[in-house]
């Protein structure tokens, strides 16, 4: 069944982007197979301005709209990748972005070098989070390190963050926190894309 309403997912990208990070989200958000409603869902990307991109991988890419014009109140959610322009304060507007979402009750999802930006912004200050290690974060002079934990994700609140090489986990947080599968479906999900388990596709084929 499909629904009728559909909700916009927010992919931000820039230069450097790293591709990996956020290819099982959102190939998996605008994929209906093995959905809860299919095509409640879509992704639209969001850069600086609408100039193309270059992604780490060398993949030109070409932004629906800029970071300036989204509003908070028309997006489902914001996804953050990382990228090595994090680190010198380039995208500061993008984590300004995330805290307007976060204040509006609106979920943001954050990895690897993104982490990094939001730490530099303030915003894990209170509130559990994960990067890719300790020590990449306190570089960013946060106040937030008795808040870190070293897991593959960690959700807080409207919060989720993921270290680079977790990206699956980063999806599986993603896709749980849209309600885009049942529970059931998710873990399946999981076991097939994380452990190979051939099992789980059985689940799968039945959804």
């Amino acid at each position: 069944m499909s629904n009728q309403s559909n909700e916009t997912v927010h992919l931000a990208i820039y230069n450097t982007l790293a591709d990996w990070e956020t290819g099982h989200a959102i190939a998996h958000i605008n994929q209906a197979a093995w959905q809860r409603e299919p095509g409640r869902y879509s992704v639209t990307t969001v850069g600086l301005d609408l100039e193309p991109i270059t992604t780490i991988g060398g993949v030109r890419m070409i932004p629906d709209m800029t970071i300036s014009d989204l509003n908070p109140a028309d997006s489902a959610m914001l996804i953050l990748p990382g990228a090595s322009t994090w680190e010198d304060g380039s995208l500061a507007v993008f984590a300004a972005k995330a805290q307007e979402f976060l204040a509006n009750d609106k979920p943001v999802a954050a990895i690897c070098g993104a982490t990094y930006g939001l730490a530099a912004a303030g915003i894990l200050d209170d509130r559990l989070h994960t990067s890719n290690v300790d020590f990449y974060l306190a570089a960013s002079g946060y106040d937030g390190a008795h808040n870190y934990r070293d897991e593959s994700v960690v959700t807080d609140r409207n919060l989720i963050t993921a270290g680079a090489t977790n990206q699956i986990e980063f999806a599986r947080d993603i896709l749980g926190r849209l309600d885009v599968y049942t529970p059931e479906v998710l873990d399946a999900w999981y076991r097939l894309y994380a452990h190979s388990d051939a099992s789980a596709f059985a689940v799968l084929a039945a959804a």
